[in-house]
């Protein structure tokens, strides 16, 4: 099996960061809020939002920067992506996502793994997860094609958005996910609602996939 270590190192390095920004601002958040949700949520998705831009944008030239598994599944289908090379890049975004929330916590003095107690379960939350999901892929598949140097603003104006108007607030990557059921914190999920998120997550993103292929031309999205 080969490995091509400059873009699993990115992935992980990538997505290490996206997760650690994510938790790590939620505490953050969290605390200063003094009981704000609101206030902590607008604290949560700028820190996010910022973090995306900067990944994106200094790491998407050595790996891609998908730093989440259903983009890459999503670039597997495309046929952009090996079979081999995708289960690397899943394997290695996990790690990263699971790196990324025991960095947030230590910085942050916590126990390194925690069990989430935040409820996060119900149709309309998985439905909200879906739309998330969906728009995020849609919004990078479209995005290469009419302004790939905009994605990195793309995406993390999409997120910034998906935080605010999705009952979930957008999650919308299965690593994240995982890494987010492992804190008991503002961003946290219970570990048993996350395999319905992340089911959720891939079908908004083939559905996504598909309906972009049928959108454009067939040339400009194979």
């Amino acid at each position: 099996m080969i490995f091509d270590t400059r873009k699993l190192a990115s992935e992980f390095i990538g997505t290490l960061f996206l997760v650690a920004t994510v938790v790590g601002s939620g505490i953050m958040a969290e605390t200063l809020a003094e009981g704000n949700a609101a206030v902590a949520l607008l604290g949560n998705t700028l820190a996010t939002a910022g973090i995306l831009y900067v990944l994106i944008t200094c790491l998407g030239p050595v790996s891609g920067a998908h730093f989440n598994p259903a983009v890459s599944v999503v670039f597997w289908l495309k046929g952009e992506l090996g079979a081999v090379d995708c289960t690397q890049y899943i394997v290695f975004q996990c790690l990263g996502a699971m790196a990324g929330v025991m960095l947030a916590h230590a910085m942050f003095d916590q126990s390194l793994i925690q069990t989430s107690v935040n409820m996060r379960y119900g149709s309309n939350i998985w439905l909200a997860e879906s739309v998330a999901t969906f728009g995020l892929v849609a919004t990078i598949l479209t995005g290469l094609r009419h302004r790939p140097e905009s994605v990195a603003s793309l995406v993390s104006l999409y997120i910034t958005a998906g935080y605010w108007f999705t009952a979930s607030t957008s999650f919308a990557n299965p690593a994240v996910t995982l890494g987010r059921s492992f804190t008991d914190s503002f961003s946290g999920i219970r570990l048993c609602d996350m395999p319905f998120f992340v089911l959720a997550q891939l079908l908004g993103a083939v559905l996504a996939y598909y309906l972009v292929r049928a959108l454009l031309p067939k040339n400009n999205t194979e």
